[in-house]
């Protein structure tokens, strides 16, 4: 006989859904702009030593033409907690929105 397995999501196990809301705030960063993803899903991305900020798609026209440069900008930081379905943490997403450049080194 088969084995079932569930996976029960956050609200199915009464979990608190405080945890995951957006915390957003101002920062400065310095790192490597890449592109990721498939041809079809193309994600522009600024890797750092420590972590990767998902850049905004309606941002994505001011670093399009920086790819494999060190940049450092300026912008709007957005961390969103990723959850598997049966409600345990997949980490978070840092996304940048509002990016000004200020240097390209």
């Amino acid at each position: 006989m088969p084995t079932v397995l569930y996976a029960f999501g956050r609200r199915d196990k009464g979990q608190d859904n405080d945890n995951d809301k957006d915390m957003i705030e101002t920062v400065q960063i310095t790192g490597v702009v890449r592109l990721v993803g498939t041809s079809q899903f193309p994600e522009l991305v600024i890797s750092g030593p420590d972590k990767e900020w998902y850049v905004a798609k309606e941002e994505e026209h001011k670093l399009r033409e920086l790819q494999h440069q060190t940049v450092t900008v300026e912008g709007v930081e957005t961390i969103v907690a990723l959850r598997f379905a049966n409600g345990l943490s997949a980490g978070e997403r840092y996304t940048l929105d509002s990016i000004t450049v200020i240097t390209v080194h």
